[in-house]
């Protein structure tokens, strides 16, 4: 795949299309950095907060409006996780100029271009090593930063070091502060129904009282 002329083509087609506004095209050149820095698989895990942040998105629906119309209106195949574990999948389509074959077809993996080994190497090791943690204490000041506990940092970090900082076992993270927030968004979740559970229970009670003795 020649992704200079695949963009070419791409931006061809947006300029035809009507339906698009800046929005969608922003989302699409999101998803499109990391089908690139993924070395151009034919599918892809991404992670929401991710793509937000580099399409400049700031709404989770307006996120999932966009992903949908460009997957309804075949610009990619978006195949959504229901798992908070594992992330959604994206297929993206192949673009050529209408000199070449038809657009949306995808191609096959024998078709794919290959960046040179070296190249994105280099690139991955200098993207993980600004974009992952030194060590736990850069964990713990970021969190302190945000006023969470320290606590979950700790969790955070022994977490991610563990599984070697990959989102759903096969992504490498690219920002760990938004895969913090997202921790942090989850914990609060945890709490916020063991609290309700608890509520429950105290509720619960096997003792026979008798409401005719006065207070």
């Amino acid at each position: 795949m020649n992704y200079i002329k695949h963009l070419n083509a791409v931006f061809q087609q947006f300029s035809k299309d009507s339906r698009l506004n800046p929005t969608h095209i922003s989302l699409y050149m999101s998803l499109f950095q990391f089908w690139n820095m993924n070395r151009f698989p034919q599918e892809f895990y991404i992670n929401r907060e991710e793509v937000m942040g580099i399409a400049k998105i700031g709404g989770i629906a307006t996120y999932h409006k966009c992903i949908k119309n460009l997957n309804d209106w075949k610009y990619l195949r978006y195949l959504p996780s229901y798992n908070i574990f594992k992330g959604s999948k994206v297929r993206m389509f192949i673009f050529k100029t209408s000199s070449e074959q038809a657009l949306n077809k995808p191609e096959t993996g024998f078709e794919q271009a290959l960046i040179h080994n070296t190249n994105i190497n280099k690139q991955k090791e200098n993207i993980n090593k600004l974009k992952l943690p030194k060590n736990k204490n850069e964990a713990v000041a970021f969190f302190k930063m945000n006023n969470w506990p320290e606590i979950e940092a700790l969790k955070f970090y022994n977490h991610y070091k563990s599984i070697n900082w990959k989102l759903g076992g096969k992504i490498k993270i690219t920002d760990w502060h938004a895969t913090a927030s997202n921790w942090m968004i989850k914990a609060n979740e945890i709490k916020k129904n063991e609290a309700v559970s608890q509520n429950k229970d105290n509720l619960k009670t096997s003792k026979i009282k008798d409401y005719d003795q006065p207070l």
